[in-house]
């Protein structure tokens, strides 16, 4: 039997999590280096996935089958595409960078009688969060996945309620309530999209008799399986509706601002630049390729959705005066931008969406992390509190300011050129959505310019004079990330060549072709 690479993969965060939770409470520094260990070791698995996959061979590959529960047709399948092959490394990338940035978050704080939250249980539950999203990511059974996409809510749940942002806590009950109510409504939303999922799922079980991703797709491409058409469109919006909310998309989004706001900065970008991916990929894997028609008789509405969502979000984040909401506003602009690529049914599109999913969460995960070590030296969220950062903390500045222009998708930056694919595959298709679009990205050069005017230039006011830079420590989380930013944005053909293979089989489930040239090639 070869070694289960897929399961080693999820398994080695999950076990590291039991053994971090495991370490005494007067050990913090050791649950540190042990979570720290488990993610690098995470990571090294992650790249074995990405050398032994093969983007020319199979659909799925490093498959793993296993009976489970046999009776419901349930098994332990594990498979990878290019697309799920891409997202794992970006979660495995990712965790050690939020391990590390959130060294001192959630240090031991008295505050008057009472002891403040377990250093180790913040590692651990990381570490959680990472396995279950992986896992996910790797699942080819539907119910496998169903599990994974509910439990992770979880440990989410209490890093948001019971880890809050550091800077506003120090016994303060109105930010415990704030951040409690943060917790509860993320855990409300995704409860109820993913209970609408189950009936969807038990749906899919009476009509299929299994759960198997590739069978279910082999049968309905064999003509084995038919789905009468109210049935496939009732199947699609159950299991669209779950990914919508974890995605999240315009108007199943209002959940993010309060969890991140509320959420230390690693936290934060746990949320949005890792598990919020699985709602995205979710509806490439199974959406599209449980129910194709269905997805094309959607289509139109979710564009629209999806543009709502882009310029919304865009405008929102332009008013916000917390620095933490206004990267949140802007990741919902950016999700709707993901959504479009994904159903404007292109592989330029759809390419193009999977190759932001990667670099939205490089970009949000370098813009977030410097925030939240800006936040931490001056103790506020608040834009009006800064003025000068970068006369005294030039390297803090420059950091922040490479992570605002990759959330513009400055040229030259990763997030352009995915963006820009996402333009082209929907202009091709549907033009009028493709030009209202590109307004987004005219907000988008205004909340961020506008954001790094009001807190880095200008005169330096008192509270920040005695601002430090940035330590080894915070450089050694920062600098990998923005080398990133612009390898990518220089040279993304090692991602595009990975993902592109399961782009043409992902619109050949659908029964789509890039629309011909209006203008035929001169010859």
């Amino acid at each position: 039997m070869s070694f289960p690479l897929l399961t080693a993969t999820a398994a080695l965060p999950a076990l590291g999590a039991v053994a971090t939770a495991a370490v005494p409470a007067a050990r913090r520094t050791a649950a540190k280096w042990l979570a720290l260990f488990v993610s690098l070791a995470t990571l090294a698995l992650g790249i074995v996935v990405l050398v032994r996959f093969d983007p020319g061979g199979d659909r799925y590959q490093l498959t793993e089958s296993h009976p489970w529960i046999a009776d419901f047709g349930v098994r332990y399948e594990l498979g990878v595409d290019g697309i799920a092959v891409a997202l794992i490394a970006l979660t495995a990338l990712l965790i050690p960078f939020v391990i590390l940035a959130g060294w001192h978050d959630a240090d031991p704080l008295e505050t008057g009688s009472k002891r403040w939250r377990p250093t180790q249980g913040f590692f651990a539950l990381i570490l959680a969060v990472e396995a279950m999203v992986i896992i996910s990511f790797e699942a080819t059974d539907v119910f496998l996945f169903y599990i994974f996409f509910e439990a992770m809510l979880i440990p989410m749940y209490f890093l948001i309620g019971g880890f809050g942002d550091r800077a506003h806590e120090h016994g303060d009950e109105a930010a415990a309530t704030q951040r409690s109510y943060a917790a509860v409504k993320f855990l409300l939303y995704n409860l109820v999209g993913g209970l609408i999922m189950l009936a969807a799922v038990i749906g899919l079980y009476v009509v299929a008799g299994n759960f198997s991703l590739a069978e279910i797709a082999q049968a309905r491409a064999n003509g084995t399986l038919h789905m009468a058409t109210n049935t496939e469109r009732w199947l699609f919006l159950g299991f669209f509706f779950a990914f919508a909310v974890k995605a999240p998309l315009w108007p199943l989004h209002t959940w993010l601002p309060n969890a991140m706001q509320e959420s230390t900065a690693p936290v934060a970008v746990l949320i949005t630049a890792v598990v919020d991916k699985v709602g995205t990929f979710a509806m490439l894997r199974f959406c599209l390729q449980l129910f194709p028609e269905a997805s094309k008789w959607a289509t139109p509405v979710i564009l629209v959705l999806a543009l709502i969502s882009i310029i919304y979000g865009a405008l929102l984040a332009v008013g916000q005066r917390d620095i933490k909401r206004l990267v949140a506003y802007a990741s919902i602009s950016h999700f709707g931008f993901i959504i479009l690529g994904i159903f404007a049914m292109t592989s330029q599109g759809q390419s193009g969406a999977t190759l932001y999913m990667v670099n939205h969460g490089i970009s949000t995960a370098a813009l977030m992390l410097v925030a939240g070590f800006l936040i931490s030296r001056r103790g506020s969220r608040l834009i009006a509190d800064y003025g000068g950062v970068q006369k005294v903390a030039p390297v803090l500045a420059g950091t922040f300011l490479i992570g605002s222009l990759a959330t513009l998708s400055l040229p030259g930056l990763a997030p352009f050129v995915s963006e820009f694919l996402v333009l082209v595959g929907t202009f091709t298709r549907y033009p009028a959505i493709g030009i209202i679009a590109t307004f987004g990205i005219v907000l988008a050069a205004l909340y961020t310019l506008v954001l790094y005017q009001r807190t880095m230039t200008g005169p330096v006011k008192p509270e920040v004079a005695a601002m430090p830079d940035l330590r080894p420590r915070e450089l050694l989380v920062v600098a990998p990330l923005i080398v990133l930013l612009i390898f990518l944005g220089v040279y993304p053909k090692p991602v595009t060549d990975i993902v592109n293979p399961s782009v043409k089989q992902t619109l050949s489930d659908v029964h789509k072709k890039d629309p011909k040239p209006s203008v035929e090639a001169a010859k």
